[in-house]
């Protein structure tokens, strides 16, 4: 019988043990570090190669799936509602995009799904008093607490104005139930109206000019509509140029992949 240190030995010489482990990790793609991409952990690792990026919506090229867009918050219906209003509050026209093509329902149902949602960084304890308008809202309930109150609402006030859901409405009813909560012509036990417009008016335009990132500014055409150059590095080649230089917009996104 022969030594095993010995049969050990030869095969080791006969392949390194970084060799031998390097096949392994090649036959599994368990390795991480630059060298070895494959498996599950390779498909969470943004791949080397040089061949160029598939378009993307951000970018405006083709018509690649914006994975941005999904739902974190809403159901489907408060979505819908949601989609139709700011798109009543920001319409498309011949200047651009609304707001639907911009996707900002998704930025307000993503912003609720956070801490923004959850008036996380707020102190929200009693006691409270009726405050100023200055001072905005004052209550306990959360913001997310009352988009659902106000979305719900709005679906009671146009069957009981027009015998149909809000979001069966023409955009002249839509607009009707919109200008009755900006002047607080709905009466609301919990909330105000006017409060509510105000927030949902407010989340509407930074859901047209926010970096799509955070999943509003679909294609970066809210920036574009402004020549808004968005994230960009450096200023040093233009800062001392004397005309306007209309500059491509750059997303966080497009940073991160650098």
């Amino acid at each position: 019988m022969s030594d095993p240190t010995t049969d050990t030995t030869e095969r080791n010489e006969e392949q390194p043990p970084s060799s031998s482990r390097r096949n392994f990790l090649k036959g599994t793609g368990l390795a991480v570090g630059g060298l070895i991409v494959g498996g599950v952990v390779g498909g969470l690792i943004r791949p080397t190669s040089k061949e160029p990026a598939a378009p993307s919506p951000e970018t405006g090229g083709g018509t690649a799936v914006n994975y941005n867009q999904a739902l974190m918050y809403f159901n489907q219906e408060q979505f819908r509602i949601v989609d139709l209003a700011t798109e009543r509050l920001f319409p498309k026209d011949d200047q651009g995009p609304g707001a639907q093509e911009l996707g900002v329902a998704y930025y307000i149902d993503h912003q609720l799904a956070g801490e923004w949602g959850m008036n996380g960084r707020e102190y929200m304890q009693g006691p409270f008093f009726a405050g100023e308008k200055t001072q905005g809202y004052q209550g306990h309930l959360r913001r997310r607490e009352i988009f659902e109150i106000a979305l719900r609402e709005m679906q009671n006030y146009s069957n009981a104005k027009f015998e149909k859901d809000f979001t069966g409405l023409a955009p002249e009813e839509q607009d009707t139930v919109l200008k009755a909560f900006e002047n607080d012509e709905v009466k609301l036990t919990t909330i105000s109206a006017s409060g509510f417009f105000k927030m949902l008016f407010s989340s509407t335009m930074e859901g047209v000019y926010a970096d799509p990132l955070y999943g509003g500014n679909g294609g970066m055409s809210g920036w574009k509509m402004k020549k808004f150059p968005g994230s960009q590095m450096a200023y040093t080649d233009i800062i001392e140029k004397e005309e306007f230089v209309n500059m491509q917009p750059v997303s966080l996104r497009e940073h991160m992949a650098q």
